[in-house]
């Protein structure tokens, strides 16, 4: 009987091992997938901030134009500290 508790326990590592490069790569994946997602949401809202800029300089109401330049910095920096933070997070 001993041989066949080896052969088993031979089988379980090997099943034990397969799950665990599994879960790697689906670690890995996913933070590839984090990674994509966040430049992507970086990029978008850049556009977005630049837009807003670009719509205040358009008037000729200066306190409509600080506003919309106010809000496309604050888009800017709030966009930048999420990014970074969730960066670290996914490393």
């Amino acid at each position: 009987m001993a041989p066949e508790s080896g052969k088993a326990g031979s089988s379980v590592d090997e099943t034990v091992e397969r799950i665990r490069q599994l879960n790697e790569q689906v670690l890995e994946a996913g933070k590839q997938w984090g990674q994509s997602f966040l430049d992507a949401y970086e990029q978008s809202m850049r556009t977005f901030a630049d837009y807003t800029a670009k719509a205040g300089d358009s008037t000729d109401v200066e306190w409509v134009s600080r506003i919309a330049k106010a809000q496309a910095d604050f888009t800017r920096e709030v966009t930048k500290q999420a990014t970074e933070a969730a960066r670290r997070m996914l490393k």
